[in-house]
């Protein structure tokens, strides 16, 4: 029997802009039906600058759950009733709860790049060094959530200094303001520029190689620049599908209280586009 929405279905939804690209709806819809769950996940654009007026409408919607994307993730923050912890330090929510009568802002971006980490590639922050390349909203994501994890270093570079230090101190006593000549001294270099057709901040590729695991948050291409290199290095690599698996299922799991089917959403993910080139190296 083929499924289609009906009275009761529950509709949750990404809103940003441009959004026609994003492969959340696959991502989540895959789940919903993998669990029989009577719900429902579609892209809204919503222009720049009216981010905020999307919380007001998931209320009087009746929407039950929401992720946002670039440009809004501020503006939402701004409006939702309460924050968590981690979205009220980043001042940046990419996913809204309804808890009884609030809307709750929370921000799984961190949480689900260390999951993504974790699972694909058995890799813990704990005691390790790791360089962020980029200053932005998802670097800061970043920076907030290796530091949590208990790296030993957490170096911020960045086109402009003074963002890398503001970045940086998102570290607290481990953070650093670095520059890309470092990325050879790191164990994880995470490229969160927007940059996908050459190396970011002129990184020179002979600083990279094995024993390394390089992550672009990008995944359009699937192969950047940077993972091109790093592969040719010897250096283990990974596109930003997986963190986008894994705050995915973070948020599914705040909206349902359901355990997310990592496994049907990985899929979809991938099926959306190209499979990932396999990774070179390891460790």
């Amino acid at each position: 029997m083929v499924w289609a929405p009906g009275p009761h279905t529950r509709l949750a939804g990404v809103v940003g802009h441009p959004v026609r690209h994003s492969r959340s709806p696959a991502i989540h819809n895959a789940a919903f039906r993998s669990l029989g769950l009577d719900w429902a996940y579609l892209a809204f654009d919503v222009a720049p600058g009216a981010g905020g007026t999307a919380v007001p409408a998931m209320r009087s919607l009746g929407l039950a759950g929401l992720n946002v994307t670039m440009p809004h993730k501020h503006d939402v923050a701004l409006a939702v009733d309460r924050r968590s912890a981690v979205a009220a330090t980043l001042s940046a929510v990419n996913t809204v709860v309804s808890v009884g009568d609030e809307l709750v802002g929370e921000n799984t971006d961190g949480a689900g790049l260390l999951a993504a980490l974790a699972a694909d590639h058995g890799f813990d922050p704990s005691d390790r060094r790791c360089l962020v390349l980029g200053a932005g909203g998802s670097a800061r994501a970043v920076v907030l959530a290796l530091a949590g994890a208990g790296a030993r270093v957490v170096e911020v570079a960045a086109r402009r200094p003074e963002q890398a230090e503001v970045a940086s101190r998102l570290a607290g006593a481990v953070g650093r303001v670095g520059t890309a000549d470092g990325a050879d001294q790191a164990d994880l270099v995470v490229n969160a520029t927007p940059v996908t057709g050459q190396l970011p901040l002129g990184l020179d590729p002979s600083r990279l190689g094995s024993g390394q695991l390089v992550v672009d948050l990008g995944y359009q291409p699937r192969v950047t620049a940077l993972l091109g290199a790093a592969a040719g290095r010897g250096a283990t690599t990974a596109n930003g599908l997986g963190m986008l698996v894994h705050q995915a299922a973070l948020s599914f799991r705040l909206w349902t209280g359901e355990d997310a089917p990592l496994a049907a959403m990985a899929a979809a993910a991938y099926d959306e586009g190209d499979p990932p080139e396999p990774d070179s190296g390891g460790r």
